[in-house]
């Protein structure tokens, strides 16, 4: 089967990194698995972020010149089996494959919806109304957030296939990090001064000006009222408010920022810590929250529904409120003060992980639902 990717927020190819890069790559390995062709349409960026109509107009041409780029070489080189879109809203609009869907008559796919009723009338209506258009020709949609259901969900034809996918992530190289943690922990004891004999929190996310930022000042904000002495918080991520985030954490002794690293060297230090600690302010999922299950972190983060969907609150970590900096100190104090706590949900975030969260079980997910889609066009 070929099928062709797009992304219309950001390409898999893009050179920031970000979750939703990183989620474009995982969705793109999962399609190949089977042998599956898997061809990146097109890294052209459909993204505008402050509603500003001529720079909209400016995406929305070249979007139509890599359509016809796109049906000239359909024409002599033949037609994808399938075309999959990740994460499309009112900012990010498919511009590109639905009309060719139409034109080739190919399936339509679509992984994280969503869709914002009350976008209608603003600076990105006609954006709205593209996405509204690609959900209604939509074969399959796929949730990676639970809450996306509700308004995508009234848009979708009858036969549209709108199944739930739990978010994934690559867990093969976790148990070669696991069994590497001592001496992980002691090179990094040594490089940056913590305390080895005493538990390490970890926090790990890019630093940007939007609600990482804010994830981070209350995380700051909760661990600023708990005893200093019993801890240490190893921060890894990189980004435009870094000096802001510093200056948020200047005040507590045992803070190390260990920058941006690979995906390898942080499944290194995730495993090497004892207890992950991020509030997720109005994040739809964060792909960190899995990974440090996968090291063996039990987590302690804020209650939506898409992180409720990793996390099996009080059995691989603790939920608090959204937005509670003393409720999350309350939290991240229980499993201070209980590493037997700590140990039995961080073997039951393994095992959470490999059981709902890794790319084999949402290979299986994925094409259940595209192998019957392509068989019905095929027929």
């Amino acid at each position: 089967m070929w099928i062709e990717f797009y992304a219309p927020m950001k390409a898999p190819t893009h050179p920031v990194p970000s979750g939703d890069r990183r989620m474009a790559r995982l969705l793109m390995r999962v399609l190949a698995q089977g042998g599956h062709e898997v061809t990146l349409a097109s890294s052209s960026r459909c993204w505008e972020g402050k509603g500003d109509p001529a720079a909209q107009a400016a995406i929305a041409q070249r979007a139509a010149l890599e359509r016809r780029d796109l049906e000239n070489w359909y024409v002599e080189h033949g037609v994808p089996d399938l075309w999959f879109t990740y994460h499309l809203y009112h900012k990010a609009p498919d511009l590109i494959g639905p009309s060719l869907c139409d034109r080739f008559d190919i399936p339509y796919c679509v992984a994280e919806p969503s869709f914002a009723p009350k976008q209608e009338h603003g600076p990105w209506a006609e954006w709205h109304e593209a996405v509204r258009k690609a959900l209604q020709r939509a074969d399959a949609t796929f949730f990676l957030n639970p809450t996306d259901r509700e308004c995508v969900a009234p848009l979708l034809r009858p036969g549209c296939r709108a199944v739930d996918l739990p978010p994934f992530t690559d867990t093969g190289g976790y148990q070669a990090a696991r069994a590497a943690r001592a001496e992980t922990r002691a090179a990094i004891a040594g490089k940056h001064g913590v305390d080895p004999d005493k538990p390490w929190l970890l926090a790990a996310a890019m630093m940007r000006q939007d609600v990482k930022k804010e994830s981070y000042r209350l995380l700051a904000d909760a661990l600023r009222g708990l005893d200093h002495t019993g801890w240490s918080l190893l921060i890894v991520g990189d980004g435009p408010a870094r000096a802001e985030v510093e200056r948020m954490f200047q005040d507590l002794p045992h803070t190390a920022f260990l920058g941006a690293l690979s995906a390898a060297e942080l499944a290194r230090i995730q495993a090497a810590c004892d207890l992950a600690v991020w509030p997720s302010l109005n994040e739809a999922f964060g792909l960190g929250i899995l990974e440090a299950q996968a090291a063996g972190l039990p987590v302690v983060s804020g209650r939506n529904s898409g992180v409720a969907n990793m996390i099996v609150d009080g059995e691989t970590g603790l939920l608090t409120e959204m937005g509670d900096a003393a409720g999350f100190a309350e939290a991240v104090v229980r499993y201070l003060k209980d590493p037997d706590m700590r140990l039995r949900h961080g073997a039951a975030a393994i095992a959470n992980v490999a059981r709902r969260h890794d790319m084999n079980h949402a290979a299986r997910v994925v094409f259940a639902e595209i192998n019957t889609v392509v068989g019905e066009y095929r027929k």
